[in-house]
């Protein structure tokens, strides 16, 4: 757990709310007991894969059957403390490809997002916060997919013009936008 705190530390926030989130885990979440599992019902890790094309002018996503809305791929640490293991673990099983690169050295984006009440596995969730972080991956466009059925409908690469058509979580596409943004400024310098 040391190492993640200090990678959080260490990263420079993007935008305000990023700044805040930071500031938030440092001073006080990071006391909580649990983290990296679902046992602490309030506040716990995931980590995200924000996969582009080679041309940074597609996104690959995947149709989350509870939101049923257009995400990136990503789930709980679940005990695991190497969140970008974590990150390719649930690229690789969300999506079936296999090829792809990490084209930015830690953590890309980093954020405390919100996760409303739902139901999963026939058992109701509440309204809890995951400590999330992400991690830029590259990948080519003609890998073969498999979607995975118990938690997906759908992957595809969505052109960064139509997220918002595609992604129909409202409070998710702030994240969105910024990784897109983030990732073009990487790319133009």
């Amino acid at each position: 757990m040391n190492e993640i705190i200090e990678e959080i530390k260490a990263y420079e926030p993007f935008t305000q709310q990023e700044a805040k989130d930071q500031k938030l885990f440092l001073e006080n979440v990071q006391f909580q007991k649990n983290l990296l599992t679902r046992e602490n019902p309030d506040y716990h890790f995931s980590s995200s894969a924000w996969v582009v094309n080679p041309v940074y002018d597609k996104v690959l996503m995947v149709y989350h059957n509870i939101y049923q809305s257009y995400s990136w791929t990503g789930g709980h640490a679940d005990g695991c403390d190497d969140l970008l293991f974590v990150a390719k673990k649930e690229l690789e099983e969300e999506t079936g490809i296999k090829e792809y690169q990490l084209i930015h050295e830690g953590l890309f984006a980093f954020d405390i997002l919100p996760v409303p009440a739902h139901v999963k596995n026939g058992q109701p969730i509440k309204e809890h916060y995951h400590i999330n972080t992400t991690y830029l991956f590259m990948a080519a466009e003609d890998q073969p997919f498999k979607i995975k059925e118990d938690e997906n409908s759908d992957v595809k690469w969505i052109d960064i013009a139509a997220i918002d058509t595609a992604v129909t979580e409202e409070a998710m596409k702030v994240y969105y936008h910024k990784m897109v943004e983030k990732a073009r400024l990487l790319k133009d310098s």
